[in-house]
Parts: structure tokens; sequence; C-alpha cells
């Protein structure tokens, strides 16, 4: 496996994980191992250790937490998958706030609705009307909010801890052999595994099987210099909702406590989940990306024309069949689950799914069937 503790110059959001777990030699043997320290990781062993407290967890990160799609997301929570309400998935965003609350977590979260934004329609009363590729105005209003990403990792990080996980960082999974036990490699010594959970969404896709079944991109993302209540009133962004267009060319953002306004569009195909060691938002497509990016949002509204931005920075997502998440056994042991493949939805949807893969591994739940959805 590609080695990822290397900076990969994929940018600074506005958000930071302060978190990192206590440093430990690694088991020879634990209940259930974790590969992926993001937010699907982390709620998955949290809730294992809440659930089943004579249980050991171990969960390994290759580079540190929260480093993949988890940290450089834009923080929107929505309340169902890229591809819709989906059989049996239940009220994500109640189950979401549900472990906030289970763990005592402050995550900035607010639900004041999302709005979605189109061309061809809109409401009467649109607060919002730019200029982009027509005239873009809010066509309707959906549950949803937003979270600030680093303190969501890093709360999910500590409770786990807390609760008696062993988290490791800078400790990647070599390689899996999927007898009985499930046997990891794991910085040159083996891992005996009863149950694992493999949640590394974009990464190692060899690993949890997902080569052939989702496509790696990079999307990218920056923040504005704060703006003042009178520019954020111009823009129809005063009462704090998000957006994202349902149509083309795509377009999602969100306020920050700063006053800042992120905006998010673009995506950097991948021929081969390895090459995200070595992308640069400084150079290449994904430099021209960010370039038209801001010349886009400066013409979107005049209080916009002269902007500034304080943040640029783009991040990995995984984009499975139909757009369905990715919640199933591993093909080569019922023992193993594979979860992730959220499609840029992952933010409520990780955490919530998290929880529900924990319980599968404890007897208590059954999967979701999706593939057929």
């Amino acid at each position: 496996m590609r080695d990822f503790k290397a900076k990969t110059h994929w940018g600074e959001p506005p958000w930071r994980i302060d978190f990192h777990p206590t440093p430990r030699p690694i088991p020879e043997e634990v209940d259930f191992a974790v590969v992926g320290g993001g937010f699907t990781g982390l709620s998955a062993a949290a809730w294992l250790r809440r659930l089943e407290p004579l249980k050991s967890v171990a969960l390994f990160e290759a580079r540190s937490l929260g480093a993949g799609s988890s940290g450089y997301t834009g923080g929107i929570t929505l309340a169902e998958t890229a591809a819709g309400d989906l059989p049996g998935l239940g009220d994500v965003l109640a189950g979401f706030s549900d472990t906030l609350r289970e763990f005592a977590m402050d995550c900035d979260l607010t639900l004041p609705g999302v709005w979605e934004l189109g061309r061809s329609a809109g409401l009467p009363d649109s607060p919002i009307s730019w200029t982009d590729s027509g005239e873009l105005r809010a066509a309707r209003l959906v549950p949803g909010g937003t979270v600030d990403p680093g303190k969501l990792v890093s709360g999910l990080a500590r409770a786990a801890e807390k609760l008696g996980a062993q988290i490791f960082e800078n400790t990647g999974v070599e390689n899996a052999e999927f007898h009985e036990p499930l046997r990891l490699d794991v910085r040159g010594s083996v891992l005996r595994a009863q149950n694992v959970l493999l949640a590394t969404n974009a990464m190692s896709l060899e690993l949890s099987g997902l080569a052939r079944r989702a496509q790696p991109k990079f999307t990218l993302a920056v923040a504005t210099e704060p703006l003042a209540g009178a520019q954020c009133a111009a823009l129809g962004l005063e009462s704090g909702k998000p957006f994202y267009t349902i149509d083309f060319p795509y377009l999602w953002g969100r306020q920050i406590p700063t006053g800042g306004v992120i905006f998010g569009s673009g995506l950097v195909d991948l021929s081969d989940w390895r090459e995200l060691a070595d992308l640069d938002i400084a150079a290449g497509e994904a430099a021209e990306l960010i370039a038209q990016l801001e010349h886009r949002i400066r013409g979107l509204h005049p209080v916009l024309h002269h902007v500034k931005f304080t943040h640029r920075w783009g991040g990995p997502i995984l984009i499975a069949d139909q757009w369905h998440p990715v919640f199933a056994q591993h093909p080569r042991s019922s023992r193993a689950l594979v979860l992730g493949g959220y499609s840029g939805h992952g933010v409520a949807l990780s955490v919530y799914l998290g929880r529900w893969a924990a319980e599968v591994m404890l007897g208590r739940r059954a999967l979701p069937d999706w593939a057929s959805a």
C-alpha cells in the first residue's frame, strides 16, 4: 500500500483536528479491528465499546485521524444518501444527533435546513438570486445543516478512547488474510481479529474489495474572508442555511463561524486511488479547477466581485454504483464488513452507519439490502 504518512498537499480547511491517541503497543489479538480513522471507523469503535464494554476494539489509521475524506469535507449534514432514502435507512439526522448526545460531543451542529438551488425554477420569494450559468435561485428547503468536521473527528476519537478503544495513528494495515480468525498485517506484525470493519472509503480499495465497485474522485473547495452582515444578507445567506445545486454546473456551500462562506465544486478524476498521495491543489488539474471556482464565485453576485479567499483545499470522495453507499460483507469473509462510498453525502450518514455497523458486528442488527434498491 502506498505510504500516505507524508504531506499530500491537499490544502488546509478552516477547522482543525486536535486529538491524538495515547501511544500504546499493538495488540496481538482483538475482538474487533476497525481499519480507517474517519467518521465511520471512529463512530463504530465508540459504539462497539459503548454496547459491549468487555469486548476489545482496536482502530488503525494509516495517517492521522481524519486525514482522508472526513477531515477535508465541507461539513454539510444531510438527511439521506446520494441515492435518496434507501429501504430501511431510517432517520439519519436523528440518529446522528443521538450519537452526539450519547457521547456529549459539541460539534457546532445546526439543523436549519439546506437550500436546493436550481436554474430552471425557483421559489417566488427565494432569498438567493445569483448569476451562475443562468439565474440560480432557491427551489426547495430540505432537512439538514452543518457541523464542524474537525470537532466531529476529535469528539468521536475522544469518546472511543475514553470508552476503551485502542486507537493507532500512522499505523496502516498492509494486507488482510481472510481466515478464521482474520489476520491483519499491521506495521510488520500480525494481528488476529474475530471481526473486522473496513472503513477506508476512497483509499485501500484492494483491501476493502471496492476497486471495481466504486470510483475515487477528488473534490475542491475554498473559503472566503469574513463577510459583513449586510453582505451575507445580500447573498441570501444570513439564515445560516447551507446550499447545493440540483442541476449543473454543480455548486455547494455554507457559512462558517468566522463569517466567511465556503464554496465547493469540481472533481479531479483518478485512474487509481494511489494518485491521491501525490495530488497537489497548487498544480495541474486541481489548481486549474480551484482558479475556475474562484473566478466563478466572484461572478455570482456584486458583493463577491473582489472577495479574498483565506482557505483552499480538496479531499477524496468515493462514488459507488448507482450512488448507493456500500454496506456489506466483504466478498471473502462474513466476518469482515465494508462501509463507504457515500458519494459526497457522508458527514451525518457515515456516523449514523458507523453505529449500525457496530450493531451488525455484535449480532444485534441485520445489514441493509441496498444492492437492488
